[in-house]
C-alpha cells in the first residue's frame, strides 16, 4: 500500500500561489494581444481595438509577410549567422579552453591572463567599431561573427567543466596510441556533450536574436537580421520598409498586423526549442560550478 506524504498548503502558501498566478497571467496579456493582432481577419480589423481573441481568423498577415523580400533576406541572414556563429562558437570555445587545462602547455598562464583581464576591461563601443572597420568587416556577415568568437566568462565555465574529466582516461587514451588531437576528438568531445549541448542553445539564442551589432555594422537593408527588420517595422509610422512583396500581391493588409505577425515569426523559432531543450539550458547553468 503506497503513501503519499502531502504538505497541508497554508494561507501564506496560497497567497503566494494566488499573487504569481495572477503576474503570469498579466504577463501573459501582451503576448496573447500579438498572437491575436496577428491572427485578425484584415476585413474585421479595426485600429486602437483591443484583441484578445479576433473576430474572425485569419493567415492573410503571415502568408503577406512570408512573400516579402525584406523578410525572406533577413530569415536567411540571420540562419547564416546563427548556424555558422554557433558552430564556430563551439569551435573556439571548447579548443582555446581545453588547451588552457593543460599546465604543461607553454604559456598557459600568460593566454589566462589574457583572458581573465577581459573579464574586467572592456575597450567600447568605439574601438570595437574601429577593429572592425579596419578588419574590412563592415557590412559584411562575419562583422557579426568574428568578433565575437568567444568570451572570457564562456571559457572560464567550459575550462572549470573539462578540468573534471578525469585525466586518467585521457591517459589510457595516450597509452593506446592517441594523439593530443585524438585524445581531444575521441575522449574529450564525447564526454562533454551535455556541456556542447547548453552552449549550443546559447550561442544559437544570441546570435538569433543578434540586434546592436547589426543596427551598428550593417548598413545594406538586404544583409539586416531579423531583429533589425522588426525594430524598422514597429518603430516605424508604417510597414512600407518591408518592401515588396516576391509575389507581386498588393493585397490591403493592415499595417499593425503585419507588424505583429513578423514579431511572431521572428519569436517562433526560440518558443519551439526552448520547451525541448530548456533541461539542458538548466544544466549549463550549473556548468563548472562544481568539479568533480
Amino acid at each position: 500500500m503506497s503513501y503519499v506524504n502531502r504538505k497541508k498548503l497554508g494561507a501564506g502558501d496560497w497567497l503566494n500561489y494566488t499573487v504569481l498566478g495572477f503576474i503570469s497571467l498579466v504577463s501573459l496579456f501582451p503576448f496573447l494581444y500579438i498572437v491575436s493582432l496577428s491572427l485578425t481577419d484584415p476585413t474585421t480589423y479595426t485600429p486602437l481595438k483591443f484583441y484578445l481573441i479576433p473576430d474572425k481568423w485569419s493567415l492573410a498577415s503571415y502568408r503577406y509577410i512570408l512573400s516579402t523580400d525584406s523578410f525572406l533576406h533577413a530569415l536567411k541572414s540571420t540562419a547564416f549567422v546563427t548556424v555558422v556563429g554557433t558552430v564556430l562558437n563551439l569551435l573556439f570555445t571548447f579548443t582555446m579552453a581545453y588547451g588552457l587545462t593543460k599546465k604543461w602547455v607553454l604559456g598557459r598562464n600568460f593566454f589566462l591572463g589574457t583572458v581573465l583581464v577581459t573579464l574586467f576591461f572592456n575597450a567600447g563601443i568605439i574601438p570595437h567599431y574601429l577593429l572592425v572597420k579596419e578588419m574590412g568587416l563592415l557590412n559584411s556577415y562575419w562583422s557579426l561573427i568574428w568578433p565575437s568568437l568567444t568570451s572570457a566568462w564562456n571559457i572560464i565555465v567550459v575550462k572549470s567543466f573539462l578540468e573534471s574529466i578525469h585525466p586518467e582516461l585521457e591517459d589510457a587514451a595516450r597509452i593506446d596510441g592517441c594523439s593530443d588531437l585524438g585524445v581531444f576528438l575521441r575522449i574529450v568531445i564525447p564526454l562533454s556533450l551535455p556541456a556542447i549541448a547548453a552552449f549550443t542553445l546559447f550561442f544559437a539564442v544570441q546570435h538569433w536574436n543578434t540586434y546592436f551589432n547589426a543596427l551598428i555594422y550593417i548598413s545594406d537593408s538586404k544583409k539586416w537580421t531579423l531583429q533589425v527588420l522588426i525594430k524598422q517595422l514597429v518603430m516605424e509610422n508604417d510597414a512600407s520598409g518591408i518592401g515588396e512583396t516576391s509575389s507581386g500581391d498588393e493585397a490591403l493588409v493592415p499595417k499593425e498586423t503585419i507588424r505583429m505577425a513578423s514579431i511572431i515569426l521572428a519569436m517562433l523559432p526560440i518558443l519551439v526549442v526552448y520547451p525541448f531543450l530548456q533541461k539542458y539550458f538548466a544544466k549549463g547553468v550549473m556548468l563548472g560550478s562544481v568539479k568533480g
